[in-house]
């Protein structure tokens, strides 16, 4: 190991920059995965409300659940890969989602819904061009916390071999006493869990253009509402 900020010991068979990558894929992969399983079961909780307190309370008991003792579990079947990482990652993410879809769902006007199926929308266009984007101010907040919480849990990999991304350094700066490893884990974690945060708020920002920015300013009488105009933006 030369003398470089961002050499790395041989042993992790990769370099700074490439576990960079590694711990950006372990935790974003999952996070995705979670948000298209979470989408059609919170669609379910909101037309039938007594599935979601059951819903609620397995995710919630599978966010309970110690991340090494999912790798017990899926170490027989999917071995020390990044498969093993990524899956529990994958089913705390529902412990976010689930609630922010549903929570952003139901706070559409019910006036939105009923115009809306006066225009001849039906419950899948209804779901996919009215009720998504109003509530996506809920649900990119919550994929805000899927998304930092899955940038510091990859880390937990180095439990089972070099499948923990930056966390590997943290093992090995312990290891061989070098804290120049353990800062290059510790400060690099923080930095993409920060700039993956700043990416989506301005992916929010784009997305969400009626959502007030800062000082408001008066809008004039003739100018349409943000739930009419979102709705209107969505049947076109």
């Amino acid at each position: 190991m030369s003398g470089g900020f961002f050499d790395i010991p041989s042993d992790l068979q990769n370099t700074y920059w490439g576990l960079v990558g590694l711990h950006l894929r372990e935790a974003l992969i999952p996070v995705a995965a979670g948000l298209v399983v979470a989408l059609p079961i919170a669609q379910l909780c909101v037309r039938l409300r007594w599935l979601y307190p059951p819903v609620l309370w397995v995710t919630t008991i599978l966010y309970a659940i110690p991340s090494l003792a999912f790798f017990v579990v899926l170490i027989d079947y999917t071995g020390q890969t990044e498969t093993t990482v990524m899956i529990p990652l994958g089913i705390y993410s529902l412990v976010v989602f689930v609630p922010a879809i549903v929570d952003g769902v139901r706070s559409v006007p019910q006036e939105t819904l009923d115009a809306a199926m006066a225009m001849g929308l039906g419950p899948v266009r209804r779901y996919f061009q009215v009720q998504l984007p109003i509530a996506a101010p809920a649900i990119i907040a919550g994929l805000r916390v899927a998304t930092v919480s899955s940038i510091s849990l990859v880390s937990v990999g180095m439990l089972i071999g070099n499948q923990g991304g930056l966390g590997n350094l943290l093992n090995d700066g312990m290891i061989y006493h070098q804290p120049r490893l353990v800062w290059l884990s510790v400060l690099g974690t923080a930095v993409l869990a920060i700039l993956a945060d700043a990416l989506l708020v301005l992916v929010r920002v784009l997305v969400t253009p009626w959502m007030p920015r800062g000082t408001r300013k008066p809008r004039p009488v003739d100018e349409p509402e943000p739930m009419q105009a979102a709705l209107e933006d969505a049947v076109r």
